[in-house]
């Protein structure tokens, strides 16, 4: 059995980064032009990134787009849009809230 003192005293060396994220004018523009209900789903799944924005989870259901190389383009799923983003150091860059009908056009 274990001592819940001996337990309680112990402490992890695990330190949890969070990110900032950030919102490009053409992306706040898009937001802006969304119903209330899609933009808050939106800044909801936003805010899930600052703890880690590259690991698809429960909630967060995110991919890593093909055609991008530099930075590295990351797509959030958020119902019927896709949030396009890109890391650099501890910043989450937020470039583009798409439609999923658009398309990805945009990485030719």
């Amino acid at each position: 059995m274990i001592d819940r003192r001996e337990y309680s005293t112990k402490r992890s060396s695990f330190h949890l980064v969070k990110y900032k994220v950030l919102l490009s004018r053409t992306a706040l523009k898009e937001l802006k032009v969304l119903d209330s209900t899609t933009q808050k789903r939106i800044k909801n799944k936003l805010g899930r990134l600052e703890k880690e924005p590259f690991k698809s989870r429960s909630g967060a259901d995110i991919k890593k787009l093909r055609g991008a190389q530099d930075p590295v383009l990351h797509r959030l799923r958020v119902g019927n849009y896709r949030v396009i983003y890109a890391v650099t150091g501890k910043e989450v860059k937020v470039t583009e809230i798409i439609h999923r009908g658009k398309g990805y056009a945009f990485l030719e």
